[in-house]
């Protein structure tokens, strides 16, 4: 682990007393860094958010897409829109239906995937890489925390389909 080689490094320069005090007062910076980096979460309505440092990139679960058929239309949320976790900032349509997409975060809309746009298919063939919706600035970090794992998300699916 790469923080108690820092330590040592630092504690050459600082006492232990400084450096266990810098380490405690970062210590939720370093927690979050540390689990959400590049991992995905999942909300009961099949979004899925990616954070890197205060940047979320949401889209819609292979198990949405799968269920939409192939999407022939994408409305994505303007930029700089300001958005509250759980709202409707866009919707997506296929050939079988017309899906609401909902924000798993709060946040301000910094960019949108206009390749989407242009050619929706990419949704099926590349839901988590190229078929991406829209990137958000968070307001509220903290909401990551209520979203599910992609093991949980996973055992949800599972509970849901046995029913």
């Amino acid at each position: 682990m790469i923080l108690p080689r820092v330590a040592l490094e630092i504690s050459n320069i600082f006492s232990k007393s400084e450096v266990l005090r810098l380490i405690n007062r970062n210590r939720r910076f370093i927690h979050s860094s540390i689990c959400y980096l590049g991992e995905r979460r999942f909300t009961e309505k099949h979004e899925w958010v990616e954070v890197d440092g205060k940047i979320g990139t949401i889209g819609i679960s292979n198990y949405a897409q799968e269920a939409l058929g192939d999407v022939v239309y994408a409305q994505l949320p303007d930029l700089n829109r300001i958005i509250k976790q759980k709202d409707e900032c866009g919707a997506l349509e296929s050939v079988k239906a017309a899906s609401e997409i909902f924000s798993p975060v709060s946040g301000k809309i910094i960019q949108k995937n206009t390749e989407v746009e242009e050619v929706p298919s990419l949704i099926n063939s590349s839901c988590y890489e190229k078929g991406w919706l829209f990137k958000v600035e968070l307001t509220n970090e903290s909401e990551v925390d209520n979203l599910m794992t992609e093991d949980q998300y996973k055992k949800f699916l599972k509970a849901h389909e046995d029913h």
